[in-house]
């Protein structure tokens, strides 16, 4: 699955990029440098974040619902055991 961002988003992240490249590296950068380094940031290194965002969603949510049973059960037809 291919990451895709806004036109908005892709400028920003451009921007980025070139203050990234001139203020650490010492290296300006025009436009497309900087949008060929974030297409492959996405291409290469997205997935992988993706893909680990998606496990640890994942793992969050079995973890609150794997003691459902445990925290949200209700004896049924509680009235007679109640008076008993």
């Amino acid at each position: 699955m291919a990451i895709e961002l806004p036109k908005e988003t892709r400028s920003e992240l451009r921007a980025s990029l070139k203050r990234f490249f001139d203020e650490e590296l010492d290296q300006e950068i025009g436009d497309l440098k900087a949008e060929l380094v974030l297409q492959y940031i996405l291409e290469e290194i997205g997935p992988t974040v993706y893909n680990k965002s998606i496990a640890d969603a994942q793992a969050y949510f079995l973890a609150r619902t794997e003691d459902l049973d445990g925290t949200c059960y209700e004896d049924e037809q509680p009235y007679w055991q109640n008076r008993d």
